[in-house]
């Protein structure tokens, strides 16, 4: 995407780690997420679904979480997994 496209839309400034804005920034291209990340400028992001928000939000977090924060709420989606997956007449 065009960086001035971007500015002309309504795109949300994402304060990232100067270390991890460039990981952040080719993660979204992949996702086709519109972003910009220029030299010495903060990444700018367009947000047009709720999807694409849960896509950075999920991104960035890989990033800053530490790894017993990651690891717990991976066990945790394994338990609400196992949970939704039991026969619902035992529950």
């Amino acid at each position: 995407m065009n960086p001035l496209d971007l500015e002309a839309e309504a795109g949300r400034t994402v304060e990232v780690n100067r270390a991890d804005r460039w990981q952040v920034y080719l993660r979204l291209q992949q996702l086709d997420i519109p972003c910009v990340c220029t030299t010495n400028q903060p990444l700018r992001v367009q947000i047009q679904t709720t999807a694409a928000a849960v896509q950075l939000w999920s991104v960035v977090r890989q990033l800053t979480a530490t790894r017993r924060e990651l690891a717990f709420w991976l066990e945790q989606c394994w338990h609400l997994c196992s949970y939704t997956d039991e026969d619902p007449e035992k529950i």
